[in-house]
């Protein structure tokens, strides 16, 4: 499997004429309505099998099927690097030898979407956690979900289904009512004992707490209450697990919150939300640069054992009006929007190789410009990566939902995905 970056004058027709794959599979795998291709659109080719193309070189061909030098090398003993020749067919060899578990997250929708969604994608997925429960400053939960069907259904294709519960309020998420639980014993016992119900009487296999823009004064009380939790789960048989901020240094102001090793020594996974460090209301630039997620990596590496870390990545970018005006937000786009919207106007997609993150520009029907990041194969696979080269427990998204029709080819490709 690799990936082809669209060249001027390239169709769907040459290219599949060129590696021997029909349109209509190229279309398929890459979520492809239209066939009009533009520039620099990455393209997933699901074959095993390369056939050398004119100017191909051995790093390159590495490069566009995720391997190393030697792993292509030694899948191809009888090849002499220095006299490749166009026509020649290089065996594309599997890497899945990885085992990870894939954490993501699901927004319910209707019980006939649930069922149909988490259906395609389970397969493909450990645990999916439903979003979303909220609290009350009491520690009651504040609301129910329609949420059964796809409980059940997460759970008939061997994949665990996590109540996700967030200190998200109409005013978003609020520091104020997390700090309000921690410090009323009363109220925190109570949320600890209705999450304990909530998990056992809708039949959960565990939970992931979201608590977000936690303050710097309740980091320990914070940590308390995961222990807390911890304790009435472990006997259950239930999972605890965290969605974190993505922390490059114990010096962030707004992050101090959070205490990566107390929390690691506790929970039984940490989901750290590896992007947004461009959001809808930054300038323009990537949401999950390469650079800043290995900075993640190796920040909390030093803290919580690598087997308890996964790296969340976001299945959407964001579409800015330029120039950029402080004030002015930017709304979110999947990346499968993101590549029909280049398609549309016909924009060439470029890369970003230090940032490891495709972008593109456009103008609108009003004259407007915009700059678009987003992710696509190329930046997916060099994140999948960095998770098998740092030996960290797996990955997931926020959120299936959005869609990512090449997804789970990556996934195939680089891990083999822990059942429960």
């Amino acid at each position: 499997m690799f990936f082809h970056e669209v060249k001027a004058r390239d169709s769907l027709f040459t290219i599949g004429s060129r590696y021997g794959i029909s349109i209509d599979e190229i279309r398929r795998v890459n979520g492809l309505e239209k066939t009009n291709i533009v520039p620099g659109q990455a393209l997933l080719i699901p074959l095993y099998t390369y056939i050398v193309q004119p100017g191909d070189t051995l790093t390159g061909i590495a490069r566009k099927s995720f391997l190393s030098i030697k792993q292509l090398t030694d899948a191809n003993p009888a090849v002499n690097p220095a006299a490749l020749r166009p026509g020649m067919r290089l065996t594309i060899p599997t890497i899945s030898n990885f085992h990870a578990s894939v954490l993501s997250f699901y927004v319910i929708r209707s019980p006939e979407l649930d069922r149909a969604l988490i259906s395609d994608d389970a397969p493909y997925c450990t645990a999916i956690s439903i979003f979303e429960y909220h609290f009350a400053s009491n520690g009651d939960i504040a609301n129910t979900l329609n949420d059964l069907t796809a409980i059940q259904t997460t759970w008939s294709h061997r994949v665990r289904p996590l109540v996700t519960v967030t200190n998200l309020t109409p005013e978003g998420f609020s520091s104020a009512l997390v700090h309000q639980v921690l410090n009323n014993p009363t109220a925190r016992t109570n949320l600890v004992n209705n999450i304990s119900y909530l998990v056992t009487n809708r039949g959960y296999g565990g939970v992931n707490i979201d608590f977000e823009r936690v303050m710097a004064e309740d980091r320990d009380l914070f940590t308390g209450f995961l222990r807390d939790l911890r304790d009435r789960l472990q006997p259950l048989g239930r999972t605890l697990t965290i969605a974190l901020p993505a922390k490059t240094s114990q010096e962030i102001p707004w992050l101090r919150g959070y205490d990566y090793g107390g929390i690691g020594s506790v929970v039984d996974f940490m989901f750290i939300m590896a992007y947004d460090w461009h959001h809808a209301g930054s300038e323009p630039g990537p949401a999950a640069p390469i650079t800043e997620v290995r900075r993640t990596v190796e920040f909390a590496i030093q803290y919580v054992p690598r087997r308890k870390v996964i790296i969340g990545m976001p299945l959407y970018g964001y579409d800015w009006t330029i120039p950029y005006s402080p004030g002015r937000v930017a709304p979110a786009i999947s990346n499968q929007d993101a590549v029909e919207t280049a398609m549309r106007y016909q924009s060439p997609i470029q890369y970003s190789t230090e940032f490891e993150s495709p972008f593109f520009h456009y103008t609108d029907q009003k004259g407007l410009k915009h700059e678009v990041w987003f992710e696509d194969v190329r930046s997916m696979g060099a994140k999948m990566l960095l998770i098998r080269d740092y030996g960290l427990q797996g990955l997931g998204a926020w959120q299936l939902t959005l869609g990512f029709t090449q997804g789970p080819w990556l996934l195939t490709k680089f891990f083999t995905i822990i059942k429960v």
